[in-house]
C-alpha cells in the first residue's frame, strides 16, 4: 500500500508540473473568473505528439466511463441495503444528483459540498475503527501473511488511491501555484493512505478471527456488530460520493475541452472589417485650426470599437436560445459523460468489480503510470536549451523508474486476466 502511494505521488507531482509548465507556455490568466482546464489528453498532445494525444484520449475516456460505472454501481447497491430503493433507480439518483451540482454550482460549489462530505466520511472513519478495534479488530495482526496474493491486489489499491483525474481541475483551481499545489497533493494524498492502512490492519485482524476469508465489512455488518452497519453504509456511501465528484469533475472539464475545440475548428472565421471615414467638417474646428492627428487617431479608435461592440450585441442570441447558446457545451458533456455511464451500470450486473479491475489494472496505470513519465521525459528533451543538462540526467532515472514500475503492473495484470481464461 505505501509503495503504490509512493509510486502515485510521483506520477502525481509530474501532471502537476507538467501542466503548470504548459500553462505558463499558454499565458494563461489565472484571475479569469471562468477555469481554464488543460487536460490531460492536451497535456499528451502537445508533448508526445498527436500518438500521445490519441493514446491518452482513449485510455482516459475508457478509464473516466469504467470508474463512473464502478461508482454508480455501488452506490446503487450502498443505497438498496439503507432505503430498500432498486439498485437501478437508487443508482441514476445519486449519480444525476451530482451531475447537476457540478454543471450548476460550478467548481466553487462543488468544492465546498466536496468538503463537507469529506469531513464526515473520515469522521465515521474514525468512529468505525475505534469501535472495530475495542471489539478486537487488532489482535490478528500478528499472524503470518500471504505475500503472494500481492499482485492481484494492486489494481485495487491504484483504484483506492488514485486521484489524479483531478490534477487538470486543480492546477486551474489553484492558479497553477506549484507550491501549494505540491501542498495539496501531498497532504491530500497522506490522509487517504493513513485511513487505508489502520483500515487494512482491522481486516487483517477480523480475518484472522473469522478462521476463513470472510469480508471484513460483512463481520462489522454482522448481528455482534449491531448498530455499526448503519455507519458503515453511510460511509461506505460518502466514500463513492467523493470519489464521484472527483471523477465526473475531470471527466465533465475533458469533454468541455474537446467540444470547446471541434466548436472552434468548425466554426468558419468572420473578420468584421471597419471603415471609418471622417467627413472634412469634422477635422476642423472655429478659431482653432485643424485637429490633432492624435485626436483623430482617437475619434477613429472609439468609433470602431463601439461599432465592433455594437456587432457583438447583435450577434449574441436571446431568451431561451440564448440560455441554450451560452450553455449547450456543459449540457452535452453532462450528457456524454453521465448517459453511457447510467446504462451500463443498470444493465450490467456486478458491474463494481468488474469495472475497478479494468480501471485499475490498465486504464490508470497507463494513463497515471505510463504516460507522466514520457510526457515529463519529452519536455525536459523539448526544453533541453533552456535548462541544464546536468539537471535532465537527475531526472531522467526518476522518470525511467516509475515508467518502468507502471509498466511492470500493466504487464502482471494481462498474465492474470490470461490466466484466469485458459486456466
Amino acid at each position: 500500500m505505501i509503495v503504490c502511494w509512493g509510486f502515485l505521488l510521483v506520477e502525481a507531482l509530474l501532471l502537476v508540473e507538467i501542466n503548470v509548465g504548459l500553462r505558463r507556455m499558454r499565458g494563461k490568466n489565472e484571475d479569469e473568473s471562468e477555469l481554464e482546464v488543460i487536460s490531460i489528453r492536451t497535456m499528451a498532445q502537445e508533448t508526445l505528439g498527436d500518438w500521445g494525444g490519441a493514446l491518452a484520449t482513449i485510455t482516459y475516456v475508457f478509464l473516466g466511463y469504467t470508474s463512473m460505472i464502478a461508482y454508480s454501481s455501488k452506490s446503487g447497491e450502498i443505497l438498496f441495503h439503507l432505503v430498500n430503493l432498486p439498485e437501478s433507480v437508487s443508482s441514476c439518483l445519486f449519480t444525476t444528483i451530482f451531475t447537476m451540482l457540478i454543471s450548476v454550482g460550478g467548481t466553487r460549489a462543488t468544492d465546498q459540498v466536496n468538503q463537507w462530505l469529506t469531513a464526515s466520511m473520515i469522521g465515521l472513519l474514525l468512529a468505525i475503527e475505534v469501535i472495530a478495534v475495542a471489539f478486537g479488530g487488532w489482535s490478528g495482526l500478528e499472524g503470518s501473511g500471504d505475500w503472494g496474493k500481492v499482485p492481484a491486489t494492486i489494481p485495487v489499491m491504484i483504484f483506492a488511491l488514485v486521484y489524479h483525474d483531478l490534477a487538470p481541475v486543480l492546477c486551474a483551481y489553484l492558479g497553477g501555484d506549484l507550491k501549494r499545489l505540491r501542498a495539496s497533493v501531498l497532504l491530500g494524498s497522506i490522509v487517504p493512505l493513513l485511513a487505508l492502512l489502520v483500515w487494512d490492519a482491522i481486516a487483517l485482524g477480523l480475518s484472522a478471527q473469522a478462521g476463513q476469508v470472510v469480508d471484513p465489512v460483512e463481520l462489522l455488518m454482522s448481528e455482534r456488530w449491531s448498530g455499526v452497519s448503519y455507519l458503515v453504509e453511510v460511509f461506505s456511501l460518502l466514500a463513492v460520493a467523493t470519489s464521484l465528484i472527483g471523477t465526473l469533475l475531470g471527466f465533465l472539464e475533458f469533454f468541455k475541452e474537446q467540444l470547446k475545440n471541434f466548436s472552434r475548428d468548425s466554426k468558419p472565421t468572420r473578420t468584421l472589417q471597419v471603415n471609418v471615414f471622417l467627413p472634412p467638417r469634422f477635422l476642423t474646428l472655429p478659431h482653432s485650426g485643424y485637429l490633432p492627428a492624435q485626436v483623430l487617431l482617437s475619434i477613429k479608435s472609439s468609433l470602431i470599437r463601439s461599432v465592433e461592440q455594437n456587432a457583438k450585441i447583435l450577434q449574441e442570441p436571446i431568451g431561451m436560445g440564448g440560455w441554450w447558446a451560452r450553455n449547450k457545451i456543459s449540457f452535452t458533456a453532462m450528457a456524454m459523460a453521465v448517459a453511457p455511464t447510467l446504462v451500463v451500470s443498470t444493465i450490467v450486473p456486478d458491474a463494481f468489480s468488474a469495472a475497478t479491475d479494468i480501471a485499475g489494472g490498465y486504464c490508470m496505470t497507463m494513463l497515471y503510470g505510463v504516460l507522466p513519465p514520457a510526457m515529463a521525459w519529452a519536455m525536459y528533451n523539448r526544453e533541453r536549451e533552456d535548462t541544464s543538462q546536468n539537471e535532465l540526467s537527475r531526472v531522467r532515472p526518476a522518470l525511467l523508474g516509475v515508467g518502468i514500475f507502471a509498466g511492470g503492473i500493466v504487464v502482471e495484470q494481462i498474465l492474470q486476466d490470461f490466466s484466469a481464461l485458459h486456466p
